[in-house]
């Protein structure tokens, strides 16, 4: 039986990637600062470790009978755009201290295998309609933020640590992902999750506030497409970045559509002040793709799957207000 550790399996991916590796027939250690916030993990052994500190990453490692077969590290300070933009030294500082500690501690103990989560944050602002962006358009860098300056020295030292020590290491750079099972509210929910609360919040007839005129281009990729992608790359031979994301791009208007008509409300929109980040972002799924993977789930489906779960919480918080 193949053993995996799961850095991050706390959190939203990380928690299904869980699940994913263990339909895989596999022992899996989750580990994280926190424990799953939406229910007990599935993980045959959770540790719960701040894994900025390094005897953490040694511990989260360690094994009575030897070393885990494949690392998976998604442990970061994260949120949506309103947070990436409000906690900028934060995010730089923890995420840094966990991908320094556990890329060398992971390479100095012999892990064979080991995936890193990086994010489409590294490359530029792109503008709507641009030629599809490769893996090397990164470089020369210039990411619209701190979160995407972090990722991409964490990649570039994961793969001097592969150089160096002949661990094999796999790069994922992320897409927008949602899905059931991840933050939807206090300020580090990504857009389709805030969106869909705010509607479910909502009175038929009633308005939500949207950041931006709208306008930005976003792809969103559903979660049970991103951890089969994870998976696949982890045992491809894939070396360096690779982009993982659904090939369907939407702007923000259209994802709010989307996500009233789901919600089979009559809904208004009012644009705000609010950070929006880039203009557009338009990546090419062609060095994922070789490997064999396909996105299966396209916006309105996903959004269905995440707008029921979301309101299902927005119910049951109104039901323990009105019966404290």
């Amino acid at each position: 039986m193949k053993k995996a550790l799961v850095c991050g399996a706390g959190g939203f991916i990380g928690g299904h990637l869980v699940k994913k590796l263990k339909k895989e027939g596999y022992w899996v250690r989750g580990v994280d600062i926190k424990q799953h916030e939406f229910g007990p993990t599935q993980a045959d052994e959770f540790l719960v470790l701040d894994l900025r500190e390094e005897q953490n990453c040694h511990i989260a490692l360690g094994l009575p009978d030897g070393l885990f077969d494949e690392v998976y590290q998604l442990a970061a300070d994260m949120g949506g755009m309103g947070f990436i933009h409000s906690a900028e030294t934060e995010i730089m500082h923890n995420s840094a201290l966990i991908n320094i500690h556990m890329t060398n501690t992971a390479a100095a103990m012999g892990v064979p295998r080991y995936f890193f989560s990086s994010s489409v944050c590294v490359y530029r602002d792109m503008k709507p309609g641009e030629p599809e962006m490769t893996e090397a358009g990164a470089i020369p860098a210039n990411p619209d933020n701190e979160y995407g300056w972090e990722k991409l020295y964490s990649e570039r030292m994961a793969m001097a640590y592969a150089r160096h020590y002949g661990m094999r290491v796999r790069i994922a750079r992320f897409q927008n992902c949602y899905g059931p099972e991840g933050t939807w509210r206090g300020g580090r929910e990504k857009a389709p999750a805030a969106i869909c609360r705010k509607v479910a919040e909502a009175e038929d007839g009633g308005t939500i506030d949207v950041w931006g005129n709208g306008s930005a281009i976003r792809s969103y990729t559903y979660v049970s497409d991103m951890v089969e992608g994870i998976y696949l790359l982890m045992h491809s031979d894939l070396d360096g970045p690779a982009n993982i994301g659904c090939p369907q791009y939407v702007s923000v208007d259209e994802l709010v559509q989307t996500v009233i008509k789901v919600s089979g409300k009559t809904i208004n929109i009012r644009h705000i002040e609010g950070p929006v980040g880039v203009q557009s972002r338009n990546f090419s799924n062609a060095r994922i793709y070789s490997i064999g993977w396909q996105a299966k789930v396209f916006l309105e489906d996903g959004i269905t799957q995440t707008y029921r779960w979301i309101e299902e919480q927005v119910k049951k918080v109104e039901m323990e207000i009105r019966n404290p």
